[in-house]
């Protein structure tokens, strides 16, 4: 199938579009910047904030798998996180239209939910969170993210013959990312409960996506996607009774379980975590 994905030269980007690359997909990289090792599929290099340009290059393809963002608040001005990030994804997403794509796949973000860049402190309203959990985006990045969402059900309401899939992320890691990252955080117990502990191998990521481009969908779905653990090693409940004591669970928690529940996506994509922060130590060894 022809894929198109933007953001393919970006850390999560590149792990998709080699996923799909694997699978047998014919994919075009569209990015502002070429894929530090060029990458093993075709690339243009863009400006997705053009629409002229995103017409031209959008097109031909069954599918479009949009990542390009920046993907947090903090490097640059509220203004141009939003600005960037909405005009990309109405672009991007008015082409896919417009050339008769039939799927989408957008790359969205627990953030959603209002974490971890709030400004006034959130209480999840139940755990584990789950599509029908309320969002509360309050950041530049959070609201982009879910304008997004908003932008794709658009193009749904607008193409009866368009399905598309947008799947709500923790943060990504990998075995070289995770120590440089996580660990250090670890110790500011305020700071980890603004990411729900919450994080998500790279591989898995790539492979939800794939499962997101190859499996029968209906409508817009919203799912989150998560490792199957959060990313301490202090039990799950103990962390939520210290973070956000007296949340309501809907369903039990035990031992390392993570705080998103991981049903939907497995009814909907067959998502099935199998990377966790543990086994990093290993892979890392010669």
């Amino acid at each position: 199938m022809a894929v198109i994905v933007t953001g393919s030269s970006g850390f999560l980007g590149r792990h998709v579009a080699a996923a799909l690359v694997a699978a047998g997909h014919d994919v075009l990289g569209l990015d502002a910047s070429r894929p530090p090792d060029d990458g093993h599929w075709p690339h243009v290099t863009i400006d997705l904030t053009e629409l002229g340009a995103t017409l031209q290059l959008v097109r031909n393809a069954g599918v479009v798998v949009h990542i390009a963002a920046i993907p947090r608040p903090t490097a640059l001005a509220p203004e141009t996180v939003f600005r960037t990030n909405l005009s990309s994804t109405y672009n991007v997403i008015e082409a896919a239209v417009l050339s008769g794509a039939t799927r989408i796949v957008y790359a969205s973000s627990m953030s959603v939910l209002g974490y971890p860049f709030f400004e006034r402190p959130i209480r999840p309203a139940y755990l584990p969170i789950d599509s029908a959990h309320p969002v509360a985006p309050q950041d530049a990045y959070a609201l982009s993210k879910w304008l997004g969402e908003e932008i794709v059900q658009s193009a749904v309401n607008r193409r009866s013959e368009l399905c598309a899939v947008s799947l709500r992320m923790p943060w990504i890691q990998t075995a070289e990312t995770f120590p440089r990252e996580v660990s250090r955080r670890r110790a500011e117990a305020k700071l980890v409960a603004r990411d729900l502990w919450g994080y998500l191998d790279a591989r898995d990521a790539a492979s939800a996506f794939v499962s997101a481009v190859e499996r029968p969908i209906v409508g817009h779905r919203r799912v989150y996607i998560s490792a199957a653990d959060t990313f301490m090693d202090v039990e799950t409940t103990k962390l939520v009774a210290s973070a956000y004591p007296n949340v309501p669970f809907k369903q039990p928690l035990s031992g390392f379980d993570t705080l998103f529940d991981l049903g939907e996506a497995r009814a909907v994509l067959g998502f099935q975590p199998h990377f966790a922060w543990r086994q990093y130590e290993r892979e890392r060894k010669p």
